[in-house]
């Protein structure tokens, strides 16, 4: 039981993490996450993308679809296979996760002890 209860107490200091990360930048941690993804590796499909982030195909559609309307990537068309689609960051988007990147975060002292172990 004390294991779920520190597990409950991570959550809501994510939860927490993640209104403020949304106030500061108009994106969910999902979506900060896929521009995060794409600056390490660019040019991903939506399956590994799915993967990296670890959600399902239906969320990484969603989370896809709302950072793409806020211009932050943009769709590549594949050369030889048309259906083929991957997902890259626009300079809009670059310029997003790298203001995240260098910002510093208020972390409550739980989820700064959790990060500190990574």
């Amino acid at each position: 039981m004390e294991t779920l209860c520190k597990i409950r107490d991570v959550y809501r200091a994510i939860a927490e993490f993640e209104v403020q990360f949304t106030q500061m930048y108009d994106l969910s941690l999902n979506e900060g996450m896929l521009l995060c993804t794409l600056l390490n590796t660019p040019k991903l499909t939506s399956s590994e993308i799915a993967e990296a982030l670890g959600l399902s195909a239906s969320n990484t559609s969603k989370v896809i679809r709302s950072v793409e309307g806020k211009k932050l990537i943009t769709r590549l068309i594949g050369k030889e296979d048309k259906r083929q689609m991957r997902f890259s960051l626009t300079a809009e988007g670059k310029n997003r996760i790298s203001d995240i990147k260098n910002a510093t975060f208020e972390l409550s002292g739980l989820l700064q002890q959790v990060v500190s172990l990574v």
